[in-house]
C-alpha cells in the first residue's frame, strides 16, 4: 500500500514552460542578475545598492535587473530590505551607495517627479474628497494635460479596472478591493516607465487578495508595464510574478522563476522560506534489508555535514519496503486539510517528517496513528554544509541509472 502526490495545488503551472529557455536561477555572491531574453530591454537595474539606518544595515550591496515588461516580486520576511529598495527606486529614499537605472537612464540623483515611476501603496492613499474619476485623473491634471485627454485616459482606465460605473463615487463608497484598483489606475494614468507596488494587497482580507492577485496578473498581461512589487507572501509572489528576488537581512539570496526557486533553492534559507520542507541528515539513509541507502546510492559521504531537503509532496509512503531508499517512521498524526491529507510522522525524537497526500487517497492509504511506515523520496535536494552547496536529485532517475549500471540494487 502506498501513496504520493505531486506539486501543491497553489503552485502556478504556467511557470514550468514559460521560463524553460531563460529560467536559470541565480544566487548573489556579488551581483545577482535576472535571466533576461536578448530582445527585452532592461526596465529597472539596481547596482550595488546599500542603505543604513543608524547602525542597522537595511540593504547590503543589492544588485538585480528587471526586464522590460516583466512583473517581478521582491519577496522576503520583515526587515529584509524589500520596501527600502522599492522606495529607493522610486526616489522616496536615498541610498548610501549604489545606483538605480530606469529604462537605461541613471535615475539615482533624479527627484521623484522626474523618474517616471508609478507607485501603489498598501493603504490606497486616495483623496477622500475626490471622486473616483478625479482621483484617477489627478496626476494628469497637475501635469496640465488637456482636459479632453484626461477624460479619454480616465475612461480607458475605468474600463481597464472594471469600474466604469463607479466614476462618480467617493472612496468611502467603495470596497477595499475597489479602492486598490482605483489606486492602481491612478498610478498608471501618466503612463509611467515602471510601476512599483508596496504590498498592494496587504490591507485586504484573504478572499479579496486572492481575487486581486488573479486580476493584477491579467491586467499586467494587457498593459505590459515593467512592474516590481513587494510582498512577504510566498503564494502571492508565486501566483503573480514572472521572476522572484528572494531577500533576507538586506541581501539577495536567489533570483529566478518561481518554480526554479521552489525546486532548486540555492541555500537553506530559500528552501525553508518557500514552503514547508523536511530536513534530514543523510546519515539516516542507511542500507537495510529490502531497502537501499540513498547516501550510498548517490556516493555522498553519510555524515553530519550532508542533509536531505525534501518537500512534503515529494515523498511516497508505504506499508512495506519496496527496494527503494527509505526512512522508517511512525505515524504520529493524520490531519485532513481540505483537498489534502497531512501525515505527521516521527523518524526519531529529533526528526519529524511531514507528508501531504490528496484526500481522495486517504481510503486507499488506510494508515492509522502508531503505524510503522516506510517513506521514500522521489525528489530532494542534498545540502553539503561543508561547501555550502545544494545538489538537486531525482531519486527515481538515480535508481534507474544504478540498475542500468548493474549496481545490484
Amino acid at each position: 500500500m502506498s501513496a504520493g502526490v505531486g506539486t501543491p495545488a497553489w503552485f502556478p503551472p504556467r511557470s514550468v514552460g514559460q521560463f524553460s529557455a531563460n529560467g536559470k536561477a541565480t544566487s548573489q555572491p556579488q551581483a545577482a542578475r535576472l535571466s533576461l531574453s536578448k530582445e527585452n530591454a532592461v526596465g529597472i537595474e539596481v547596482r550595488n545598492l546599500s542603505k543604513k539606518y543608524g547602525s542597522f544595515q537595511a540593504v547590503n550591496d543589492v544588485s538585480f535587473e528587471v526586464a522590460g515588461g516583466q512583473l517581478v516580486a521582491l519577496l522576503g520576511p520583515s526587515g529584509s530590505g524589500k520596501s527600502t529598495i522599492l522606495r529607493t527606486i522610486a526616489g522616496l529614499e536615498s541610498a548610501d551607495s549604489g545606483s538605480v537605472m530606469l529604462t537605461g537612464e541613471d535615475a539615482t540623483q533624479l527627484p521623484v517627479q522626474q523618474r517616471g515611476v508609478g507607485f501603489v501603496f498598501q493603504h490606497y492613499a486616495l483623496f477622500r474628497h475626490m471622486t473616483v474619476r478625479d482621483n484617477i485623473g489627478f496626476g494628469l491634471k497637475i501635469r496640465k494635460v488637456p482636459r479632453a485627454e484626461i477624460k479619454s485616459r480616465v475612461d480607458e482606465l475605468l474600463d481597464l479596472i472594471q469600474l466604469a460605473g463607479y466614476a462618480g463615487r467617493y472612496p468611502s463608497q467603495l470596497s477595499g478591493g475597489q479602492r486598490q484598483r482605483v489606486a492602481l489606475a491612478r498610478a498608471l494614468a501618466p503612463r509611467p516607465k515602471v510601476l512599483l507596488l508596496d504590498e498592494p494587497f496587504g490591507a485586504l482580507d484573504a478572499k479579496v487578495r486572492d481575487e486581486l492577485r488573479t486580476w493584477l496578473r491579467k491586467l499586467h498581461d494587457e498593459v505590459h508595464v515593467t512592474s516590481l512589487f513587494v510582498t512577504h507572501d510566498q503564494r502571492e509572489a508565486f501566483e503573480v510574478s514572472d521572476q522572484i528576488v528572494v531577500l533576507a537581512e538586506g541581501r539577495v539570496q536567489q533570483i529566478g522563476p518561481p518554480q526554479v526557486l521552489y525546486e532548486r533553492p540555492s541555500n537553506p534559507f530559500v528552501a525553508k522560506f518557500l514552503g514547508t520542507v523536511n530536513i534530514l541528515p543523510l546519515r539516516l539513509l542507511k542500507p537495510g534489508k529490502g531497502g537501499v541507502g540513498l547516501a550510498a546510492l548517490l556516493e555522498v559521504p553519510p555524515s553530519e555535514q550532508a542533509e536531505a531537503y525534501v518537500r512534503p509532496h515529494d515523498l511516497d509512503v508505504h506499508s512495506e519496503r519496496n527496494g527503494k531508499p527509505y526512512w522508517t517512521a511512525r505515524v504520529d498524526r493524520i490531519t485532513p486539510l481540505g483537498g489534502i491529507l497531512r501525515l505527521d510522522l516521527q523518524i526519531d525524537a529529533d526528526h519529524p517528517l511531514q507528508i501531504e497526500l490528496p484526500c481522495d487517497q486517504s481510503v486507499e492509504v488506510g494508515f492509522a496513528r502508531g503505524d510503522e511506515v516506510y517513506v521514500t523520496p522521489r525528489h530532494l535536494n542534498i545540502y553539503d554544509r561543508t561547501h555550502g552547496a545544494f545538489q538537486p536529485v531525482d531519486v527515481n532517475r538515480a535508481l534507474n541509472e544504478a540498475w542500468q549500471a548493474g549496481a545490484g540494487i
